[in-house]
Parts: structure tokens; C-alpha cells; sequence
């Protein structure tokens, strides 16, 4: 008996399917917090990142030894999902290459991917990118690694799409704190609270653009972070209208507090996933051709639009039917 056609490989070409990141990126850069949020992981299971932090949580003068700490939780038991990035210095401070050669070199083989901050433009993203790919090459690390990237200043904005459609990126983050000082005074400090980010037109601006380049070349937008983290309502608020209204897939917390807040409002209704079930079976009943569904006609667009839920709820942890699971998201066997 002939299975009819995965989703997966059904509605994309080959190679246009989207690789689908875990919806909370989570940083951290204080040892306790560190260990707390790999303990966090490692409970829950891989619906969010934690990228351990070279750039903000290493002390000035203390590069080396915090790398040390890093590549020890890296390379450690509590990492037992394989879902652990590391955001180095920017390319034009002194310590990004000591910190691409450590973390390549110490702990290549265990990176999710590797966080590029605050990039001046396209060439700058660029040749740092080719930094990295050399050094992969000279510590012979087979193992991919996707590079994402933080869009925080004027020129990298000015260049967002390139940017965007550079191979090697695969996610794209705003930076709304340095985005903000960025212009001098001209933007309040209103801007930077959970209301003010959603209203300036400037910061509109910037997470539109970012969105949208990012989902021109089928690379994930990553929301920036709220400071907000004693109101889980504030917070879930925050996460619904960057994903509802500015079109993020993904979104920074800072504290384990976030965590939850963020993939509960990343995470498709129960009324949305079984919409999503049942066009979708009986899509692929029809072999993918066009079907009419409660009044409704749908095909190959519309069900692309399904299936992006459906792996968003599967990637929050979401419990969907056992025969969905074992047809849709089991593993499935490499091609001989």
C-alpha cells in the first residue's frame, strides 16, 4: 500500500520548507541562571532555546573565563536536548574572534547555532559569517551550524533584506534596546516598555521590516524581549500581539518566568488545531488537490497556512492525536 504524500513534501518544493525553531529563545548569561534554565530545558523538553551569553554576561576583562563556563554547560549532562546556542561578541569588538575560534574549537559539535550581534551592515554580517565558517573548517566541525543574527543598529536595518537572504542565516532578532539608543534621544524610554514598543512608529517600523524580510527568504523573525516578568498576563499580551499583529514566530525571554507565558501565546487554540487536522486529512485523502471544507474552498495555499500551525502546536508541546503524531511527526527514515 502506496502512504500518500507527507505534508511536508507535498506542499513545498524541495528545499522551501521552513526550518521550524522552538518558539521561546531564551538568554541568559549568570552562571546560576544559566544552570536553572538548562535545568528548565531539560524538565520541559526542547519548546525553547537557551542561548548562553559571551556578550552582555561576560564581565569586561573576563572573556576567557566566562567562555570557560560556558563551554562546561555546553558540553554538559544538563544539555540533553541539543537545543543550546551561544551569542559571542559583535564582530567589531576585539573579542569576537577569541570567542568564535573557544566555542568552535571547544564545543563545535554541541552548538544549536550561534548568535551574531549587532551587525553595522551586510558586509559586516558577511564577513563575520566567513570568520566562522573558516574556523569551522579549520576545527573540522562536520555538524552544520545555522548562524541568527540580531538586527539592532541603523545599517543593518538599512540592509535587513540582504541581510535576511544571506545562506547561512537562519533566524533574524530584533534588538529593541540598542535600536532605541541608537537614535540619540529622538525615541523615549516609553518606547522600551511592553505598551511603547507596540506603538512608536519608528520601532513599528523596525519589527515590520525585520518580519517581513525575514519571512521573504523563509528564515524565522525572533521578537524581542520584554522587561516585564513579575505579570504573566503582560507578558502573554506582548507575545500575542508580536506574533498576531507584527508576524514574529519566535520571541527572546530573559527570565525563566517568561518561558511559559510566551509558548502559551505562540501556541495554536484547541479550536485552531483541530480545523488545521481535519482540512489537512482530508487534503491529503485527495491527494493535495483542491477540497471544500464547511462552505469553505481550500487548497495548496491555504493548507501550506495549516500546517504552519500544526508544527507550531507540536513544537509547543501541544498533545495532538496519536494517529497525527505517528502520520506527521515521527520520525521519518532517511532517503537511501
Amino acid at each position: 500500500m502506496t502512504l500518500p504524500p507527507h505534508p511536508a513534501d507535498a506542499l513545498f518544493e524541495e528545499g522551501q520548507a521552513p526550518v521550524v525553531l522552538p518558539v521561546v529563545d531564551h538568554y541568559c548569561g549568570v552562571e546560576t541562571r544559566m544552570i536553572k534554565s538548562l535545568e528548565l530545558q531539560a524538565r520541559l523538553g526542547p519548546v525553547f532555546d537557551i542561548t548562553l551569553d559571551c556578550e552582555d554576561g561576560a564581565p569586561v576583562g573576563g572573556e576567557a573565563e566566562h567562555m570557560l563556563l560556558v563551554l562546561h554547560l555546553l558540553n554538559g549532562a544538563l544539555n540533553a536536548h541539543g537545543r543550546v546556542g551561544v551569542r559571542v561578541h559583535p564582530f567589531s569588538h576585539p573579542a569576537f574572534e577569541a570567542d568564535v575560534e573557544a566555542v568552535i574549537a571547544g564545543g563545535g559539535e554541541k552548538l544549536a547555532y550561534l548568535m551574531i550581534p549587532k551587525p553595522e551592515s551586510f558586509d559586516d554580517l558577511s564577513r563575520a559569517a566567513a570568520f566562522i565558517d573558516d574556523a569551522l573548517k579549520r576545527h573540522g566541525i562536520r555538524k552544520p551550524l545555522p548562524l541568527h543574527t540580531l538586527i539592532e543598529t541603523h545599517g543593518a536595518l538599512r540592509d535587513v533584506m540582504a541581510i535576511a537572504a544571506h545562506p547561512r542565516i537562519e533566524s533574524l532578532s530584533f534588538g529593541l534596546m540598542d535600536f532605541v539608543s541608537a537614535h540619540r534621544g529622538a525615541i523615549p524610554r516609553s518606547a522600551l516598555t511592553v505598551e511603547g514598543q507596540f506603538t512608536h512608529p519608528l520601532v513599528q517600523r523596525a519589527k515590520l521590516e525585520i518580519a517581513a524580510a525575514a519571512h521573504c527568504h523563509g528564515k524565522t523573525p525572533s521578537h524581542c524581549v520584554v522587561t516585564e516578568f513579575k505579570s504573566e498576563r503582560a507578558i502573554q499580551s506582548a507575545a500575542e500581539r508580536a506574533a498576531r499583529d507584527f508576524g514574529y514566530t519566535r520571541m527572546w525571554s530573559i527570565h525563566p518566568n517568561q518561558i511559559q507565558p510566551i509558548i502559551d501565546a505562540f501556541a495554536p487554540s484547541v479550536a485552531e488545531i483541530d480545523e488545521a487536522i481535519d482540512i489537512l486529512q482530508a487534503a491529503q485523502a485527495a491527494q493535495w488537490a483542491p477540497i471544500q471544507h464547511r462552505d469553505m474552498l481550500h487548497d495548496r495555499a491555504s493548507y501550506r497556512l495549516f500546517w504552519h500551525l500544526l508544527q507550531r502546536a507540536h513544537g509547543t508541546g501541544q498533545k495532538l492525536p496519536e494517529e497525527v503524531e505517528q502520520a506527521w511527526f515521527a520520525p521519518r527514515p532517511s532517503p537511501l
